[in-house]
């Protein structure tokens, strides 16, 4: 059996625009034999443009025009009625929190406005000289690669240190999705120690990892990494934002997460565990 898919959006994440269906989504789930599906629904407040900065610690909700607030009563009107559709799939709330640690009033105010089952966090962004930027702004900005990777990786222990709203660590090297054509291939050796580094705050912290099947899959040896520095639990993510990419290369995931040491959890539903 093929694990959960932790990681889903439909079209209440502001990034799917017509293209996402809850419904589909769940359908898709059922035909390819997925015991459990999360709709983890971004949750961002940064347009992650030239201006764009981290908010004071005063502010509790930051609107950008960009990025649309989660409609939390339709999202969860609609998952009731997918649950009544299929009964044979479990259909779990989410949310995938975007820079939880510069965002604690405005993520807070979301979880309080609705029960979430499933809570991610991501870090999407750079800060760079006061700014929050995507990586594909800071490649562009003509910073070497390996060092907009490596300011990545100090944000994302700023990210496990200063929030504790979240259960699972999304896409863990997001910026690698986004690497120049013309820049040399993208090595994980090359950062072996920032991801172990990171890999040991997580694990610190008894939370689990997500091996992201729309990110470049990862390797063997970066998976027995996390092993290695304690990781006690993995979660699988499509990060599908249609519906035909749900549980899209789980089958090689289960694989690459089985060589590193890790197996099935206590039930269908649950995580992968040492």
């Amino acid at each position: 059996m093929l694990p959960p898919d932790n990681h889903v959006h439909s079209q209440f994440s502001w990034d799917t625009r017509s293209n996402g269906s809850m419904e589909l989504t769940c359908a898709r789930a059922v035909e390819i034999g997925l015991p459990a599906i999360a709709f983890t629904e971004h949750v961002d407040f940064t347009a992650w443009g030239h201006e764009d900065l981290p908010p004071g610690e005063n502010v509790s909700i930051v609107h950008r025009d960009r990025v649309q607030p989660l409609d939390v009563e339709a999202y969860h009107a609609t998952l009731a009625e997918c649950r009544d559709k299929y009964p044979q799939l479990r259909i779990l709330s989410g949310i995938e929190t975007g820079e939880p640690h510069l965002f604690a009033g405005s993520v807070a105010a979301v979880l309080r406005s609705g029960a979430f089952e499933r809570v991610l966090g991501s870090l999407h962004s750079v800060v760079h000289e006061g700014r929050i930027l995507s990586p594909e702004r800071m490649f562009a900005l003509g910073i070497a690669p390996e060092d907009t990777m490596r300011r990545y990786f100090e944000g994302m222990l700023d990210l496990i240190k200063g929030s504790d709203v979240f259960q699972v660590l999304a896409h863990c090297d997001f910026p690698r999705r986004y690497w120049p054509t013309g820049a040399a291939p993208y090595d994980e050796a090359l950062f072996e120690e920032e991801y172990r580094t990171v890999f040991r705050a997580l694990a610190t912290s008894g939370r689990a990892l997500e091996i992201n099947t729309r990110s470049p899959l990862w390797s063997v040896d970066l998976m027995r990494w996390w092993y290695e520095e304690g990781g006690e639990a993995v979660s699988f993510g499509s990060d599908a934002h249609v519906p035909y990419r749900v549980g899209a290369q789980f089958e090689l995931a289960v694989d690459v997460v089985e060589a590193a040491g890790f197996r099935p959890g206590r039930d269908p539903f649950d995580f992968w565990r040492r």
